[in-house]
């Protein structure tokens, strides 16, 4: 039986991963963190402190959109809202990470201000992104388009940040006659480019197809809405509990994506290993974030979902012992085999508990309990790093959020067995 080919929905839908992916890489992972810690350090900030401060502003950021994240999520529902809710934060990112390119060398603080509203475009726009994927898809492929997105997002992410790295390294060897600074600056502007142009297939060819008919006096109507969302939420027991697995092993990975940098910096790591590193990294994520959606179809999305936390508390152990560039390499190795996986399954598997004609309401709760996990995680070793003085440290503090999330995730029943049941109901039907 010949395979299914990604129709143009899912393949547009795919694209934007491949889009943001470039400041996923280029501002939140690599780049700006290097070029933030060079700026606060040249301003006397102590790099305990810088880490630190980089942490906060990511709680603080990710702390306003899981605040907003149902409000916007249930207007959202209605027909014809989510693509104008998506394509604004996308503006919104696309504006604030352009302005980086002209703040003055020193002005540390107003780089995170900006970098705080430019991850809140992109946090935001991914918050209806991820909801699209009930209308671009069915159910039985959700494992198998949410992960070749994350895989396109990884290769989509090198190629830009390939061509940040090479300007980069340039201008330090004197190649090309601008500074490291302006070099970094050039990056931030190939980013904004990459993310721009590679969104208009999503916003061109995917459409709001589950919804429900708009009303008279929307917002006031989706805060009634949303009320009684929250009052019956436990009905739905397994995304209950599946959200709360989520809140704490997604913690831990998207602390350990957005202080990766500053951590290899604060034990002495140059930038220039440190950007080669996270250039592999996404060239192996890419194969095995695939991978891990297979896997899942063939097996089930909550074994590779146990797989891929158990890799996370290595990660964290090993961290803790980490000395050497060596030591770096094989921490991100292990980081690329499991982050994209991880996250893409996240996706597909609360995908499919979710009533579709409330997609956006449902994953505002999804943004919620990720965005309140990135707060938590990057305070938590945010504070260890400034108790101890140490930032591996802090990476060990993480290790928790694992632990108690593999715990949870026992608790809900396997993808398979939902998808079963769900054909079973539509047969009696």
């Amino acid at each position: 039986m010949m395979k299914r080919k990604f129709t143009k929905q899912e393949t547009s839908w795919m694209y934007y991963d491949w889009a943001s992916n470039a400041f996923s890489m280029i501002i939140t992972t690599a780049i700006f963190p290097i070029f933030y810690k060079a700026q606060a350090t040249a301003a006397g900030v102590e790099a305990a402190d810088s880490t630190a401060y980089l942490g906060y502003t990511i709680a603080i950021f990710t702390f306003i959109l899981a605040m907003i994240g149902p409000v916007l999520g249930t207007i959202a529902d209605y027909e014809g809202y989510k693509k104008r809710f998506f394509v604004s934060f996308l503006l919104l990112g696309l504006i604030s990470t352009f302005s980086l390119i002209f703040v003055p060398e020193g002005e540390w603080l107003l780089l995170l201000i900006l970098f705080t509203l430019a991850s809140l475009g992109l946090t935001g726009a991914n918050l209806f992104y991820d909801a699209f994927i009930i209308d671009v898809t069915e159910n039985k492929r959700m494992n198998k388009v949410s992960a070749r997105g994350f895989g396109y997002g990884y290769i989509g992410g090198a190629i830009p940040f390939l061509i940040s790295i090479a300007i980069i390294l340039l201008a330090q060897e004197g190649i090309i006659p601008i500074s490291s600074t302006t070099a970094s600056k050039i990056a931030f502007l190939i980013a904004v480019i990459w993310w721009a142009i590679f969104s208009i297939p999503m916003i061109k060819n995917v459409k709001q197809i589950h919804g429900i008919k708009r009303e008279p006096n929307p917002i006031r109507t989706s805060f009634r809405r949303l009320k009684e969302t929250v009052t019956s939420i436990r009905q739905y027991k397994h995304l209950t509990i599946f959200l709360i697995a989520y809140f704490f092993y997604i913690d831990g990975v998207g602390t350990i994506i957005s202080m990766s940098t500053a951590y290899g910096t604060d034990v002495g790591l140059s930038a220039t290993v440190l950007l080669v590193v996270l250039f592999v990294t996404q060239i192996v994520a890419a194969p095995f974030a695939i991978l891990y959606g297979r896997l899942a179809d063939r097996f089930s999305a909550k074994l590779m979902l146990n797989i891929g936390v158990f890799i996370y508390i290595i990660v964290c152990i090993y961290g803790y012992f980490l000395e050497t560039a060596l030591d770096f390499w094989i921490l991100a190795m292990l980081v690329a085999t499991s982050q994209g996986g991880l996250q893409a399954l996240s996706r597909s598997y609360f995908a499919k508990l979710i009533p579709k004609h409330k997609s956006n309401e449902f994953f505002g709760f999804y943004n919620i309990f990720g965005k309140f996990a990135s707060v938590t995680g990057p305070v938590l070793m945010g504070v260890t790093t400034q108790l101890t003085g140490k930032s591996n440290a802090g990476v060990l503090s993480l290790i928790v959020l694992f632990i108690i999330g593999a715990i949870v995730l026992s608790f809900v029943p396997s993808d398979k067995k939902l998808l079963n049941e769900q054909n079973a109901k539509l047969n009696i039907s």
